[in-house]
């Protein structure tokens, strides 16, 4: 479950950059294409968050789809697997969207 080491990196990141603040909303975009589990990642960030300066803190994830970019015709598309084929039929695909996990945003409380 290599979700759980993502979430505690999460945390720590947050944590090294506000460590005297109270986080209330941490905004994550875990992409459709990361091989990270969004339902896993908040199943750990509670247990994970124990402690720290999130405790407590809602999470809130989106998940933008993969986008797929044709060498052969040029076309962008919705790209639901790491190794896409074009609609042309073509396997020369690059990932350009999709496969990040990025912290988007931090809120912190004001009364700290």
């Amino acid at each position: 479950m290599h979700e759980l080491v993502v979430t505690e990196s999460v945390i720590a990141a947050i944590s090294t950059q506000l460590p005297d603040s109270r986080v209330v909303v941490v905004h994550l975009e875990i992409g459709r294409l990361s091989g990270v589990m969004p339902d896993a990642v908040r199943f750990c960030f509670e247990l994970a968050g124990e402690g720290t300066c999130v405790e407590g803190a809602r999470l809130d994830i989106t998940e933008p789809e993969g986008v797929g970019d044709c060498a052969g015709c040029g076309a962008s598309f919705p790209a639901r697997d790491p190794l896409a084929l074009c609609p042309c039929g073509s396997a020369d695909v690059t990932i350009s969207g999709g496969a990040d996990l990025t912290i988007t945003a931090v809120e912190v409380a004001d009364d700290v």
